[in-house]
């Protein structure tokens, strides 16, 4: 009778007791207006981690302005912002470029984005618009109404008129800088970057890695900085994928034929198991990334 009695209770303490669904990560590190007060240090991986001490891009320089202000994801580590600062200028010695147009980098401490942007977790990734800007000088407003442009046929299969020398030197520059790890473009850039690629052009164009998407701009990713040994490398590494050159084989032709239209294969006789759901930025908790990113987002 008294251990019916304690089950009872038990039960309906269980009951009475609220439970509470642990915030998500995107929520908690989206709502963070600044970096934290602490020495730089990207923390994790591109793809699920946070930044620490994470500076931000002044909204307009002299060779760059941010867009998007109202995203508040022009921070990233210090190597970032000096990275940006140099290609912009390089950028504005082409002809018909005063500099960049800067697009998302980070969040204020990195982390997942309420948008559910899977990379640009550690302030090393930077999305740089194909726009050329003619100035420098737009209000926030038209920054945020202003539109990049397609650099992709409209079948993705070839560039379009809108792809120029200039941005096949500013890709070069960034490629050529030793910070950068790798670049992501839409395949039928580097499948025009390769038409007219040497042997000498071996070395940087491996780094520029065709990927689905990337035709309003092109993705700059840093290696990780030295000193940041919470920071995990990318595998496979650039020096992995370029074993067999610059990446301008066969296989980049995927891209434009059956990556677009997949060959046809036979059903199965009985039907697959379907595949787990798997899980995305804007699944992630706090438990998924690095404990260290708990004192970051606690951080002044």
């Amino acid at each position: 009778m008294v251990r019916a009695l304690i089950t009872l209770c038990l039960t309906i303490c269980a009951l009475a007791t609220p439970v509470v669904a642990e915030t998500k990560a995107n929520t908690l590190f989206g709502a963070k207006a600044d970096g934290s007060n602490q020495p730089p240090h990207a923390i994790g991986t591109y793809a699920k981690g946070c930044g620490a001490g994470l500076v931000q891009l002044p909204e307009t320089g002299p060779t760059w302005q941010a867009m998007r202000l109202s995203r508040n994801r022009n921070w990233g580590h210090p190597e970032m912002i000096s990275f940006l600062e140099r290609l912009s200028a390089q950028a504005a010695t082409q002809p018909g470029w005063k500099g960049l147009y800067i697009g998302d980098i980070s969040q204020p401490r990195g982390g997942p984005m309420v948008s559910g942007h899977q990379s640009h977790q550690i302030g090393l990734d930077a999305d740089i618009w194909m726009l050329p800007p003619k100035r420098l000088n737009l209000s926030r407003k038209d920054r945020e109404n202003l539109s990049s442009i397609s650099v992709r046929s409209k079948d993705q299969t070839a560039v379009n008129g809108n792809f120029t020398a200039a941005h096949i030197e500013i890709i070069k520059a960034a490629a050529l800088d030793p910070a950068v790890d790798r670049i992501f473009v839409t395949p039928p850039v580097k499948i025009e970057m390769c038409k007219t690629a040497t042997r000498k052009d071996k070395k940087w164009l491996q780094k520029v890695r065709p990927l689905y998407g990337h035709h309003y701009h092109f993705h700059v990713r840093l290696k990780c900085p030295d000193g940041s040994r919470l920071c995990q490398t990318q595998k496979p590494t650039v020096a992995e994928l370029s074993k067999n050159g610059d990446g301008c084989d066969e296989t980049l032709n995927w891209w434009v034929t059956d990556y677009l239209n997949p060959p046809k294969v036979a059903a199965p006789a009985k039907p697959a198991k379907p595949a787990p759901k798997k899980r995305g930025a804007r699944d992630y908790t706090m438990d998924d990334l690095p404990k260290q990113c708990a004192k970051v987002l606690a951080a002044q």
